[in-house]
């Protein structure tokens, strides 16, 4: 059975996910390039049986990611894309599929079979509802070392109890920290 995981490539050390525009963005991309940080982000989207996001993220990621040039653009542009949303219509991005369906229901077909996992793309209330369903099986942030100060907190709303354990963590040379979470169960 696939597992599940939500990632945050970019993370605050006060807890925050930047909003688009802010300071945050800019510090980011002014890091330093990690080769083993962009292998280790490559090993992981490459590994996926299937991406699957809200409309909102769909819609970010389709307009920018096909014609970017990006690391990550010859592995996302053919990959497996599902996108949860009553609202879209039509997904104009490379395979991609578009489910109205029960969430817990749809996430549960997907899971069936054993190559790869699926990985949860934001949004924010798109983790929200898969941590209120429990279906995350894995949390993958990548903490920056910068103070944010405003932006969105992921985990405000999560479930009260809400157990990870830490399965792994990585110091990258340019100060980022790769860490790995584990849905306690």
């Amino acid at each position: 059975m696939r597992k599940l995981i939500a990632w945050a490539f970019m993370y605050s050390l006060d807890g925050f996910l930047p909003d688009q525009g802010s300071a945050y963005w800019q510090f980011c991309f002014g890091l330093p390039a990690d080769p083993a940080e962009t292998q280790q982000k490559l090993e992981i989207i490459q590994s996926a049986y299937a991406h699957i996001m809200g409309r909102d993220t769909y819609q970010a990621m389709a307009a920018a990611l096909p014609q970017a040039d990006h690391a990550f653009t010859p592995v996302m542009n053919p990959a497996r894309k599902v996108v949860f949303s009553r609202t879209l219509k039509t997904a104009e991005w490379a395979n991609t599929a578009i489910v109205a369906g029960d969430t817990k229901d749809e996430i549960e077909k997907l899971r069936q079979g054993a190559d790869g996992h699926i990985m949860a793309w934001g949004g924010v209330s798109f983790w929200r509802s898969l941590m209120q369903l429990d279906l995350l099986d894995e949390f993958r942030l990548d903490l920056h070392p910068y103070v944010a100060g405003e932006g969105t907190r992921p985990f405000d709303g999560a479930p009260k109890n809400y157990r990870l354990d830490l399965a792994a963590s990585t110091e990258f040379s340019n100060g980022i920290v790769g860490l790995q979470y584990r849905r306690h169960r």
